[in-house]
């Protein structure tokens, strides 16, 4: 079966819209811990309530990905490149889902309960200052892999968008 040229529209929408929400997740979150000003609760409001909404997203992004058929990198892609390709997008895979799920299980552990849409979410874990501790270094070290990644992948589409021009970086953004 032949392989498309570009992914499917969904999975464009959904790079584009998950790549917005979780940089700006990320810069919320930076600069939360790296400020008391009074705007913080707010913030971390917002963090948490993104957050939420970015498990939801991942969870959707995971299911189109088992579904869709996506482009093969080109031949002239050497071995090693491919197989951090592969690597560098289940790391994203991985990440997306760790990140919202210690930032859940870290306000579980801290008695806080959290709220999507208004309705309340189940606590799956008792409050527990030591699990609170482990969640929020999980989540910390997460997000400093996330911002690693991020910028990994960014050279590597300039990379082929720029200088290779070999088409990886228009399969994510031309119809």
């Amino acid at each position: 079966m032949n392989k498309p040229a570009v992914y499917p529209l969904a999975m464009r929408v959904m790079h584009w819209l998950m790549a917005a929400l979780v940089l700006s997740l990320v810069f919320a979150g930076l600069t939360m811990v790296k400020s008391l000003g009074p705007w913080q609760q707010q913030l971390l409001a917002w963090h948490k309530a993104m957050g939420l909404l970015a498990m939801l997203a991942i969870l959707v992004r995971l299911y189109l990905r088992l579904r869709s058929d996506t482009p093969k990198l080109p031949d002239s892609v050497p071995k090693m490149q491919q197989i951090a390709a592969k690597l560098t997008q289940l790391g994203f895979y991985i990440l997306l889902v760790v990140m919202p799920l210690s930032g859940y299980l870290m306000q579980n552990a801290a008695g806080r309960p959290l709220e999507l849409f208004g309705l309340p979410l189940p606590s799956l874990l008792n409050t527990d200052l030591a699990l609170y501790g482990l969640f929020r270094e999980i989540h910390g070290w997460a997000a400093l892999l996330l911002v690693l990644l991020i910028v990994v992948h960014i050279i590597a589409a300039l990379y082929h968008g720029l200088i290779k021009r070999d088409g990886v970086f228009s399969s994510m953004l031309r119809r």
